[in-house]
């Protein structure tokens, strides 16, 4: 029984950050119903779900948003929630009937969140985008990568999930406490370029004080300095290093050999490059196996570098439960967690439409109302 137990909320489907979002809040607690597009609904057994992890967790409605009827079906599912989010282009929902206005006016403490990449105003709202571009404009990517080289996308993991459905979850949070408070819903405008502008505040405030240099792999976050970094091993695989304190980088020395060497200074940037690759040339020597058993059990900062399948088996993720099989998918498990309402992944993704009519007979729809709906199209 997670934080969120009690709490219902209406999912339009989208992609990526909007599901994460839905995802995170359903691992809380909260009951998620998500309207899928009618034209989706291919049927499929719920004993062999959809692949789509972000998708875990809810219930699943068919309903053709084109159709007036499909239309007042969403809405009276929205009457009865104490939230809503939609991942759409500005004016979208508006266009459908979907509106804010008309939700809120329908349910006026309900919470409405909304996920766009531009926000739902300025120069750029209207334009298609995907992460590596709200990250772009956001200042995010530029610092990403190797000296000399082009900046590296990081998947999609800053402006989909960390700058946007991250973000979209705490603020539905917040505003659903706040509905609690006063009374009335809110609009949660949540754009994926604000929320990589946010993540990277503390690169701004190091601008500021002039202790960051705008060319790659040259701060000491970034891959610039020779004791924060990923180095290869002698098997092709990579040990991650993060020795930033003197005490720490004092047992990287220790224990790569380095300790007696005439070296420049830990925070000398002039030698770091020299650093880094007599550090290079020691990591290479073994393999990440062997640094693991030198390492492990150190304060050097040191952790290997595994591979997303690796990453369940490692001992610690086994010791803390980091990862949990669901359907027969291993996956990570909810998180934050909770020492009393300990969240849990509420079951697997279901097909698109999958409980159409137990969402509606929930709603106190009568059969023959929801065999009117099917009827005309507006439910699949």
């Amino acid at each position: 029984m997670g934080p969120l137990t009690g709490i219902r909320i209406v999912e339009l489907q989208g992609i990526g950050p909007g599901p994460f979002c839905g995802m995170m809040l359903s691992d809380m607690g909260a009951e998620i119903i998500r309207i899928d597009r009618a034209d989706r609904v291919r049927g499929g057994d719920p004993a062999d779900p959809p692949n789509d992890l972000l998708a875990r967790g809810r219930q699943s409605i068919g309903i053709d948003l084109k159709n007036p009827a499909g239309v007042e079906t969403a809405l009276r599912l929205i009457d009865g929630a104490d939230g809503v989010f939609e991942g759409f282009r500005p004016g979208v929902m508006e266009r459908l009937g979907l509106g804010p206005d008309v939700c809120m006016a329908r349910n006026p403490k309900l919470v409405y969140g909304r996920m766009t990449g531009w926000g739902q105003e300025g120069p750029y709202a209207q334009m298609a985008g995907h992460d590596i571009n709200y990250i772009a404009l956001a200042g995010a990517l530029a610092p990403i990568g190797r000296d000399g080289q082009a900046p590296v996308p990081p998947l999609n993991i800053i402006g989909d999930f960390g700058g946007g459905g991250m973000l979209l979850a705490l603020g539905m949070v917040a505003a659903l406490l706040e509905a609690q408070r006063s009374g009335e819903g809110q609009v949660v405008d949540a754009a994926m370029v604000d929320g990589a502008s946010s993540l990277i505040t503390s690169i701004h405030g190091a601008i500021h004080a002039g202790g960051w240099i705008e060319r790659r792999a040259s701060n000491l976050l970034d891959g610039g300095a020779h004791f924060y970094d990923a180095y290869e091993t002698a098997d092709g695989k990579y040990i991650s290093l993060g020795s930033i304190e003197p005490q720490f980088y004092a047992e990287l020395l220790e224990l790569t050999g380095l300790q007696d060497e005439d070296l420049s200074p830990q925070m000398d940037r002039d030698g770091w490059p020299e650093l880094k690759r007599k550090v290079a040339a020691i990591v290479k020597s073994k393999t990440r196996d062997e640094w693991e058993t030198i390492m492990e059990g150190s304060d050097v900062c040191f952790a290997p570098v595994l591979q997303p399948s690796e990453a369940p088996r490692h001992p610690h993720a086994r010791h803390r439960k980091s990862f949990v099989e669901i359907a027969g998918i291993t996956q990570p498990a909810p998180s934050p967690r909770f020492s009393r309402t300990r969240s849990a992944v509420q079951g697997p993704p279901a097909h698109a439409g999958q409980h159409t009519d137990d969402v509606l007979c929930a709603a106190g729809l009568s059969e023959d109302e929801i065999a009117s709906l099917r009827d005309c199209g507006a439910v699949a």
